[in-house]
C-alpha cells in the first residue's frame, strides 16, 4: 500500500476499532433478538393458557366472549414487562416469582405481593423425592 510506518499503524487501529465495533453491534443485536423471541414465546405459551382456562370456563357457562380472549391476551402481553402489582415498567430487571409473575425490585418477595404459590408443600415435595424411605427386609429369627 506504500505506507510509511505511521500511516500503516493509524490504519490498522481504524481498522480493529471498526471491527470491534461491528462485532459488539451484532452481539447487540443477537441478544436483543433472543430476549424478544423469549418474551414473545413466553406470552404464546401464556395466552394459550389463558384461552384454554376461558374455554373451559366457557363451557361451563355455556357461552365465550373473543373480546375476554383479546382483553385477557393483551393483560398476558403487559404483565411479560411491567410489574403485576404497580404496574411499574421493569424492562430486564423484572424477578420472575414461581407463581409465574413478573415484578419490581421492590415486590419481588412473595410476601410483597401476596403470593399464592405454595412454598411449604414445594419444600415438601422436594425433599420426599429426594429422600425416599428406604426399607430393610426383616431379619428371620433362629
Amino acid at each position: 500500500m506504500n505506507l510509511c510506518s505511521k500511516c500503516y499503524r493509524e490504519i490498522r487501529v481504524c481498522e480493529e476499532q471498526a471491527a470491534s465495533a461491528k462485532a459488539a453491534m451484532e452481539k447487540t443485536l443477537s441478544f436483543k433478538s433472543e430476549s424478544i423471541a423469549a418474551d414473545i414465546k413466553s406470552v404464546a405459551t401464556a395466552a394459550e393458557h389463558v384461552i384454554a382456562l376461558e374455554k373451559s370456563s366457557a363451557a361451563a357457562a355455556g357461552s365465550s366472549s373473543s373480546e375476554a380472549k383479546v382483553v385477557a391476551v393483551a393483560e398476558v402481553a403487559k404483565a411479560a414487562n411491567r410489574c403485576l402489582t404497580c404496574n411499574k415498567r421493569v424492562g430486564l430487571t423484572g424477578f420472575k416469582c414461581k407463581c409465574g409473575s413478573t415484578f419490581c425490585g421492590s415486590h419481588r418477595y412473595p410476601e410483597n405481593h401476596d403470593c399464592d404459590y405454595d412454598f411449604k408443600e414445594a419444600g415438601k415435595n422436594a425433599i420426599a423425592k429426594a429422600n425416599p424411605v428406604i426399607k430393610a427386609d426383616k431379619v428371620e429369627r433362629f
